[in-house]
């Protein structure tokens, strides 16, 4: 039996994580274990007490929300872990690095590319390892291209979409409000979207979004959300094999496995309109 902790099941990005990981675990016949932490540092302790209970052979912890102290005492006991971008490979330790940096670096280019240089972040929660590496990869492209970023722009969400539009309310009140808004994941850019067209605005005429992780849905929007694809199936299955290889094979050490992201272009990004409301207020404004 294999232990697997997510963050949030009522997030799409998840599940999808769970059913890759679900179906090779079946194939080799393994049972899984599933525990959610909620996004709370606290339910992780909870997690991991219960996968020792059950005696599982392994655990693919694929959340942020991790305390080295947690990872230590299932080491201690032997079992096998492997992390989401915030472990470092040892003794019966792998980790799944996501290469953020690229996706970004590739929407960044398109946005620029539609004359966009007011360009905001709504990023994840801060003590979430993965919403940090969003972000600094986010500020760190936009410096290499160029382009200011000013404290204002950088908004803080909760990777769902009530946190999404708070962000997007806070950047539509600004003197000079962003013409493109990049989100840390797609659910915080669907509540950017709906707070956009609550103030009578239009994506992408009026701003652009875009969003991340690319999770089914994101396809259906209206318009449809231009993101930066992570391959969840890609995650589970390293996750597991990752598991599978440190139970069958000699010597403890572990592996680590490199995810590419992509951008994907859609509906929701434009050009920058010249008729643009913002524009009108900053030229009221003096």
């Amino acid at each position: 039996m294999y232990g697997l902790i997510i963050s949030d099941i009522a997030n799409p990005f998840f599940p999808d994580i769970v059913k890759f990981f679900e179906r090779i675990a079946v194939e080799h016949g393994q049972e899984v274990l599933i525990a959610n932490t909620d996004y709370q540092p606290h339910r992780m302790e909870i997690c991991v007490r219960r996968m020792l209970e059950r005696r599982v052979d392994g655990v693919a912890i694929m959340t942020s929300e991790m305390d080295s102290k947690l990872v230590q005492l299932l080491n201690k006991r032997g079992i096998p872990v492997v992390l989401l971008d915030t472990g470092r490979v040892g003794p019966n330790i792998s980790n799944v690095f996501i290469d953020y940096a690229n996706g970004i670096e590739q929407a960044i280019e398109h946005l620029i590319s539609f004359r966009h240089k007011r360009i905001a972040f709504v990023s994840g929660p801060p003590n979430l390892a993965s919403a940090k590496t969003r972000s600094n990869a986010f500020a760190l492209s936009l410096e290499r291209k160029g382009l200011s970023l000013s404290a204002d722009y950088m908004q803080i969400g909760n990777h769902r979409i009530d946190g999404g539009q708070s962000a997007m309310a806070k950047l539509l009140k600004l003197r000079q409000p962003p013409t493109a808004v990049m989100a840390s994941n797609d659910l915080t850019a669907i509540g950017m979207m709906r707070e956009i067209h609550a103030a009578g605005l239009t994506v992408p005429r009026d701003i652009s979004v875009l969003g991340f992780d690319d999770i089914e849905i994101s396809n259906f929007l209206q318009p449809t959300l231009t993101t930066i694809r992570v391959p969840r199936a890609e995650i589970g299955v390293s996750a597991f094999n990752a598991l599978y290889i440190a139970n069958h094979r000699r010597g403890n050490g572990g592996t680590e496995y490199r995810i590419s992201t992509e951008l994907v272009i859609r509906d929701s990004t434009g050009l920058v309109s010249p008729h643009s409301p913002f524009r009108k207020r900053r030229l009221a404004n003096g």
